[in-house]
Parts: structure tokens; C-alpha cells; sequence
């Protein structure tokens, strides 16, 4: 833990204004076009190499909480559903779209009659429902929230599926796009039990080798995946490296070919460089500060109230927040390549509505925790990442809560050993990002919902409840916006989780590599990537 004094942030910030002016190239904040795939052909062969900007947790589709640990599914384990570049739903271990009867409460899908296991299992309906059992009553699960309007899963067929639903549920296939719609082997999960993350077994165009903690994650090729036609790669390996500035001279020494979440400062100073390219997505997540006001006995349980200034009494929290300036943040930070945010539905979605983002408001910060009747400087112990890019967040967020009448200590943190913290209550506040969904109850109702598996500082509240709730339950497009616009309202008044800034999803490529695709939720898609021909 450590507190850097004001003088010391001073020249940091200063530092960190002269990089953005060296680094700007005219038009602030611009990059170059948006490029989802490459479509050069490729040869067979070789093993591509992806650099993650952090360790993936565990390898287990119910217990997973980690945008890494999806990265790395999606080359080995596929969904009931999946998001297309354009953000729109697409069939995938499912057969089809599904049928929605009695009102919203029945969902009925077939599912791929050719899939296999990559322990030899083949895919049909008992398979499906065995996962989505597990997602719903495995101890800890982190998909239980996600999909807990499912009241009974049942195999109408040998390759149909029925859900029967407690409540209507619009936004369920959306779950099912995600880490909810991941498919495991029964096989492994009668053989292996809480410990398949070591031994997982999905449909996939490439399967599970090892894992080495804190280094790496090695798949090959599954020659019993249904498309193995379309697989160029003998395999990929996914390599931790924290540092983005050391992920990027990978890729330029050809250790490495794929470099994801790439930062501003790694993609500003690549740009236009030769054998360098670049893949780029809008986010549909968020960058966001949790405070910790309930999370007592750890995520699982129900909520407490933590006995902080900021867990007692929300004017010390709105105080934090109004000692924010969101749009610096993103300029001194991020090169201002990212965007504010203050809310978590993504904006330019269908179910988005215009938010302005509260600026930043010394004065009020100071009256509010006056009359809080708190002492100040009000101690907090912010949690971060031990990455540059979080350390240069740290360090703003620290020096602008100071002018308001805070004491932020920062606590570096190695990411698992962080999300083991967080899990259980030790933190007091934490940044962190969520890597988002194309309906907005992907991005709210388990992360704030009282009995949301997401819900990392267990904020709890009536009024957010009940409008989850009536948003899951209507499939009235402009219904559902004002529901989100008074729902994102709700969620603001409460100051447990600030939301910071929207990212981009920046993937630097070696020009070696084709055929790469970024998704529209930001996963690097290695299904049909290879080696160009010709290159090395």
C-alpha cells in the first residue's frame, strides 16, 4: 500500500500531459480506420502466439469472472450463441434462433447435430442441459444470477431444448451469447467436478494442452471440431503480459503475433509502422470504480453494510465522485482515445439514451462531506492493477480526490490475487472493467442487482431491483430504453460503482498473421487465422 505525496503526482501528471502532446498526431484523439478482420490467404500451420494484458482466472465457464478467461474460451469452448461484428445474435453450438412461447416464459431451441466434444462426447440436447444445470447450482457460480429466471431445463427432444422460465426474460439470449451459453463436456464434468478448470473439455477449434500460472495457456487444433476444415493453426498459445510497452516489443521481435487490450500510449506509438497493424472495436463495456458498501462476508453472501465513511452514508461517496473530472482523466490517461462514461448501457445501442456525465464539482464535494460530519482527509484504500496504464489512473484518481478532502492509498495488486480480494470482501474500493454486452442487462443486472453473482461491492437497493426486473420483462424497445435511462438514474444516485471511461478494444497484429477477427464485444476470434503465405 502506498501514498503518493501531491508534489510527486504533480510531475507525474505533468509527465504524462508532455507524452500526450509528443504523442499526438494532429487530430486528438483519432486513430486509423476501424479494421475488424484481415482476409489474405493463409498457409496451414505454425502456432500463433496472443499476448493478454493480464492472467486468466480459472478455466471453468461457471466460475469464470475474467474478460482473459473469455479471450481464452473462444478459441476452445463455444456458445449456445454468439455476437457478430455487427452486434447482432448469431446461432452457434445452437441450430437455431430461438422459439419464445407462452408469453415470454418458454424458449425452445435446437441444437448442432455435428459437434463433438474435444473428449470425443458428441453435442446434443442432454449435453446442453447438463452445463446450463451446473451454471445454476454449482456453488459460487457465477452465471447462477445471470440466468436465474430459468426454472427447469428440460430435453423435449434429442436435440431440442426447452427453458421454462420463472418471468419473461428478454435480454436471456444475450446471457446466452455469453459466458452463460458456454458448453461443457458432461463427460469432464462427472469426472473432474469443481476441478474441470484443470481439465476443460468444450467444442472448440482447438483444444486444452496446459497451463502454466502466471505465463501461459497452450491449445492445439481439435481435429473433432465440426469445422476443423476451416482451422489453418496447429495451435495458439496465450502469454501473460502485463505490460503493454512489453506485449507491444513482442510482437515487433516476433515472439509474439496478437497483442490484446493494447493501450493508447503502445497503439499512438505504432501507428503506421511497418509490419504493425491494427484491429479496433467500439466498446460495449466500461472502466468503472467500485466502493465496497456491503461486501462483508464475501460475494456469495447477502449484503452487510461495511463500517467506512463510504460504506455509512452516501454524501461521502457522491463527494468521491464529484471530485472526479472524467473527461481529464480520459485526456491525461488515455491520450483522450477513450470516452467518459457515467453509465453502463453502451452508447449508440438501441436501448441507449443520451447521459451527461457530472462534472466535476470541488465546492459541493467539500459541502457534502461537511456535512457528512466526517473528518477529513476521509482514508481510502484503492486497489488497482499493477499495470502502467492503471498505475497512471491510480495516481490522477489520487491526485484530484485530494483537492476534495480524500486521502487515497494506493494498493497495487497482481490481477489474480486482486479478483481473490475482491471476491471476498478485502478491498475498500477497486477499479476495474467490464467487458459488456449488446443489451444492457448484460452490463447491469448481475453487477448491481442485490443478488447479482457480479455484484462486487454488494450494493443493494430496492428501486434497482424492481427496474431490472420490469426491464427484463417487456420487449417494447422504447419501453426498455426509459426503464434503462431511469435505471442508469438509480444506479448514479448510489455512488457505489463510478463509472470512469469507455475504452476502444485495441488488438495489434503482426502483418505475418491474417485472417484474425475482433468481435463486437472485443474477443479476438483465432478460428481462421494463419500465416500469410510467404512470410516466415
Amino acid at each position: 500500500m502506498r501514498r503518493i505525496p501531491a508534489t510527486v503526482v504533480a510531475v507525474a501528471l505533468l509527465a504524462i500531459t508532455t507524452a500526450c502532446s509528443t504523442l499526438s498526431p494532429p487530430g486528438e484523439g483519432t486513430v486509423a480506420q476501424p479494421r475488424l478482420a484481415d482476409t489474405r490467404p493463409v498457409k496451414d500451420g505454425g502456432t500463433l502466439t496472443i499476448a493478454l494484458k493480464s492472467d486468466p482466472d480459472m478455466l471453468d465457464p461457471s466460475l469464470t469472472s475474467t474478460l482473459v478467461a473469455r479471450t481464452v474460451f473462444s478459441s476452445m469452448c463455444e456458445q449456445l450463441y454468439d455476437v457478430d461484428q455487427d452486434n447482432k445474435f448469431v446461432p452457434q453450438l445452437a441450430a437455431s434462433m430461438p422459439r419464445i412461447t407462452n408469453g415470454g416464459k418458454t424458449f425452445t431451441f435446437t441444437v448442432r447435430e455435428d459437434a463433438h466434444f474435444s473428449d470425443g462426447t458428441p453435442l446434443d440436447a442432454r449435453a446442453v442441459k447438463t452445463s446450463l444445470d451446473r451454471h445454476l447450482h454449482l456453488r459460487g457460480s457465477g452465471r447462477a444470477s445471470e440466468i436465474d429466471s430459468v426454472k427447469k431445463v428440460s430435453t423435449p427432444g434429442k436435440y431440442t431444448v426447452r427453458l421454462d422460465l420463472k418471468h419473461a426474460d428478454v435480454p436471456l439470449l444475450g446471457r446466452l451469447a455469453n459466458t452463460a451459453g458456454l458448453i461443457m463436456s458432461p463427460k469432464a464434468i462427472r469426472t473432474y467436478g469443481r476441478k474441470f478448470a484443470s481439465h476443460p473439455s468444450c467444442v472448440g477449434p482447438f483444444k486444452y494442452v496446459k497451463r502454466v500460472i502466471g505465463d501461459r495457456v497452450e491449445l492445439t487444433k481439435d481435429p473433432l471440431y465440426y469445422d476443423a476444415d476451416k482451422v489453418h493453426l496447429a495451435g495458439v498459445t496465450y502469454k501473460t503480459i502485463t505490460d503493454g510497452n512489453i506485449r507491444m516489443a513482442n510482437i515487433r521481435s516476433g515472439d509474439v503475433q496478437i497483442g490484446d487490450q493494447m493501450g493508447p500510449v503502445e497503439v499512438r506509438g505504432s501507428l503506421g509502422e511497418k509490419g504493425i497493424t491494427l484491429l479496433n472495436t467500439p466498446s460495449l463495456g466500461y472502466m468503472a470504480l467500485t466502493l465496497n458498501v456491503g461486501n462483508v462476508h464475501g460475494i456469495d453472501k447477502k449484503p452487510g453494510r461495511v463500517d467506512s465513511p463510504f460504506g455509512r452514508d452516501v454524501r461521502v461517496r457522491e463527494a468521491f465522485d464529484l471530485s472526479l473530472d472524467r473527461e481529464l482523466i480520459n485526456k491525461l490517461v488515455f491520450q483522450g482515445m477513450y470516452a467518459p462514461a457515467c453509465g453502463p448501457v453502451p452508447p449508440g445501442t438501441p436501448l441507449s439514451s443520451p447521459v451527461t456525465c457530472p462534472g466535476r464539482d470541488l465546492p459541493k464535494a467539500r459541502r457534502l462531506l461537511k456535512a457528512a460530519g466526517v473528518k477529513t482527509p476521509v482514508p481510502l484504500e484503492l486497489m488497482i492493477n499493477t499495470t502502467p496504464d492503471d498505475s497512471r489512473l491510480g495516481q490522477v484518481v489520487q491526485a484530484m480526490a485530494a483537492e476534495a478532502g480524500f486521502d487515497v492509498r494506493l494498493r497495487p495488486t497482481e490481477f489474480a490475487t486482486g479478483l481473490t480480494r475482491t471476491l471476498a470482501g478485502d478491498f475498500q474500493a477497486r477499479t476495474g472493467g467490464w467487458g459488456g454486452q449488446p443489451d444492457p442487462a448484460g452490463n447491469i443486472d448481475s453487477l448491481v442487482g442485490t443478488t447479482g453473482s457480479n455484484n462486487q461491492g454488494k450494493l443493494s437497493d430496492p428501486e434497482v431491483d424492481r427496474l431490472i426486473v420490469e426491464g427484463r420483462s417487456t420487449t417494447d424497445i422504447a419501453k426498455r430504453r426509459d426503464v434503462y435511462r431511469r435505471l442508469t438514474r438509480a444506479i448514479n444516485r448510489l455512488h457505489g460503482v463510478i463509472y470512469l471511461y469507455r475504452p476502444v478494444n485495441y488488438v495489434s497484429a503482426s502483418t505475418d498473421v491474417s485472417g484474425v477477427k475482433l468481435s463486437g464485444d472485443g474477443l479476438i476470434k483465432a478460428k481462421e487465422a494463419g500465416y500469410v503465405k510467404g512470410s516466415r
